[in-house]
């Protein structure tokens, strides 16, 4: 008994309706595209940057001091923003003379082009909390002004830049 081969447009409708399955299996739970809008990441990323976003990282290890990570705006959820993670929780960020502290030790920050930023602190991050800022300090909308980010706003850590092409990389 010789098995019938299902119509060529039948294989093409099944290919097709799992290609879109997988893809939103991955952008719902593994990896996400975003555009970077603003300065606020430089010199790290720039204005129209498009990026890569591992969404699965936090779940299997603890975000760490460093990560370029996206979130959800805490003040409108429908936003999003990315910031670099300095404070974790439970530690006291301080900036003094345009340098961050943190439990009054100084931060090594080497994605940084030094530019002054004023006096801020010190303030203690609370337990399921993070202290993120953008790298460009002067003009960048982050902790300092909205408060500590609670960590279920994480949406995950950036890590890939693949656009424009001249700038593809990781993130570091």
């Amino acid at each position: 008994m010789t098995q019938e081969k299902p119509p060529f447009w039948r294989e093409i409708l099944e290919s097709v309706i799992l290609a879109v399955v997988l893809a939103a299996v991955i952008r719902l739970w593994l990896f996400e595209p975003f555009y970077i809008p603003s300065p606020s990441m430089q010199p790290t990323l720039y204005p129209r940057d498009r990026i890569i976003v591992n969404k699965l990282s936090y779940r299997l290890h603890p975000p760490k001091r460093g990560d370029v990570v996206v979130f959800k705006f805490p003040l409108d959820p429908q936003r999003d923003f990315i910031k670099r993670i300095i404070g974790l929780e439970e530690e006291t960020v301080e900036i003094r003379q345009g340098y961050v502290y943190i439990n009054g030790r100084r931060l090594e920050e080497p994605y940084l082009s030094y530019e002054p930023v004023p006096n801020y602190g010190p303030v203690k991050v609370p337990r399921g909390y993070l202290f993120v800022m953008g790298d460009n300090r002067n003009n960048s909308e982050d902790s300092r002004f909205w408060g500590c980010l609670n960590k279920k706003y994480l949406v995950g850590k950036a890590f890939f830049i693949y656009w424009p092409p001249h700038r593809i990389g990781l993130i570091r």
